[in-house]
């Protein structure tokens, strides 16, 4: 901390639009073939590139998350 400031976490919302960013990867990871609710689960927790990656490669995308997280 320095002169009052907070430093934020990982987990810490900072954009007043995070609700956006993660109604976003949510999008990203069902077109990826995720079904909605596990994309909801796990949007704000894997990197959508990842999961993306391995589903080009032919991985089910759940199998996919299964392995990223």
């Amino acid at each position: 901390m320095r002169n009052g400031t907070v430093a934020a976490g990982p987990q810490a919302t900072i954009d007043p639009e995070s609700g956006a960013v993660h109604a976003w990867r949510v999008n990203q990871l069902t077109r990826l073939g995720l079904s909605q609710p596990a994309a909801e689960a796990v949007a704000d927790k894997v990197d959508w590139h990842e999961v993306a990656r391995l589903v080009q490669r032919g991985c089910p995308a759940a199998l996919a998350v299964s392995i990223i997280q």
